[in-house]
Parts: C-alpha cells; structure tokens; sequence
C-alpha cells in the first residue's frame, strides 16, 4: 500500500511539473484554435456581407442604367456607383459587370476611344471567360465605329464563348463590308444566321445587312 501511495504521490508530483512546463502552452494552443475558428467563421461572414452589398450596389446601378435616356447628372450617379463597386468590392463578379457598364457609358456620351481603353483593359485584366468574350464582342464594335475594322477582325480573331459566337460573326460581317469586301461579309452574316439558329438565338438586322449587300441570302 505505500509503494501504491508513493507512486501516486511521484505520478500527482509528476503531473505538476509538466503542467507548470506544458499547462500554459496548451491553454494557449486551445485558445488560438478557439480563435482561428472564430476567425474563420467572421471571414465568412464578413465575405456574405460584403457579397450582398456588391450584389444590392449592382442591382441599383442596373436600374439607373435602364433609363432610357440618362441626364448628365445620372451619368455621374452611375460612375460614382461604378468607382464605389470597384474601390470596394475590386475583384467581384459585380465589379467586373460594373466595368462593362463603365464602356457603356462612354459610348453613350460618344466618347469611343474611352470606350475602347476601358475594353481593352478590361480584356487584359479579367479572367472570367464569358465576360472576356463579351468585352471582345463590344470592343469590336466600337473599333468599327472608329473605322479601325481591321482591329475588330484582330479582337474577334481570339476565343470567343460558343454562346457569342453568332453576334462574333455578325460583327466580322460588319467590319468586312466596312473594308468593302462584300463577299467576306456575306459568308459571316451567313454564319451568324446559321448559328444563330443552331442556338436559337435571336439575330436581327442581319437579313436587313444582306439585302444592303445586294444579294439575297441563301440560307
């Protein structure tokens, strides 16, 4: 029975020395995975919040981009609320969107060449496949209308989303017939009709276009 007691009283004496050596150390460890949890769990919400104040900011900018007619003063609204989606949720869906908004309204203001540069560093700088397309898609047609249709050919002539690729060739028609090759510009309003089709995709205008060319078309 001493022996017993001994050895409990070597195993308790023991015991203390490791918790006055280790004791604290684990407390410590415990607490920091409390609190990286902790974290975790704030940064996701944190990260829902800021997604749905992105999400509330575009739906708003969607609305005052509706308007049929934008007032200056309008316009303004709208580029603050692009600004404030860009400096503060830089690197979203939303932001990227808001961009594409951005070259909009240049165009509205007939500011192409400004229209232009927001696509094109819009086109370098994102890495969302579809957007990129679509951003090609737009920055082609204001190359068009700057009468640089060889750059549109350039932009067009690049990956583009089997889902865009009707409005891709519709515009590769419209840059042909803008360099007077009628017969290259027949063959891609023909493609877009065609793919339109394929897709079941709305394409107007393009039929209109063909006639302008002096053909009838033979889809």
């Amino acid at each position: 029975m001493a022996e017993l007691i001994t050895s409990e009283d070597e195993q308790l004496e023991t015991l203390k020395r490791w918790w006055k050596e280790y004791g604290m150390a684990i407390i410590a460890g415990i607490v920091l995975a409390g609190a990286g949890v902790f974290a975790w769990h704030a940064w996701q919400d944190y990260q829902t919040s800021q997604a749905e104040a992105a999400s509330q900011r575009y739906q708003q900018l969607t609305m005052l981009m509706q308007q049929p007619q934008m007032s200056d003063a309008q316009r303004e609204q709208a580029t603050s609320m692009i600004d404030g989606l860009e400096s503060e949720h830089g690197g979203t869906l939303y932001a990227e969107l808001a961009e594409l908004m951005r070259a909009r309204l240049a165009v509205d203001a007939d500011d192409l060449e400004g229209a232009r540069d927001t696509l094109s560093a819009f086109i370098d700088g994102s890495e969302h496949g579809y957007l990129t397309g679509l951003a090609r898609l737009n920055l082609a047609r204001v190359q068009v209308a700057l009468n640089d249709a060889e750059g549109a050919l350039t932009t067009l002539d690049d990956d583009i989303p089997a889902t865009l690729e009707a409005q891709a060739a519709e515009i590769i028609g419209d840059a042909h017939a803008a360099l007077g090759q009628p017969d290259e510009a027949r063959q891609a309003y023909q493609d877009a009709l065609a793919r339109a089709e394929e897709q079941d995709q709305p394409l107007s205008g393009v039929r209109l276009k063909l006639d302008n060319l002096g053909v009838e078309d033979a889809s």
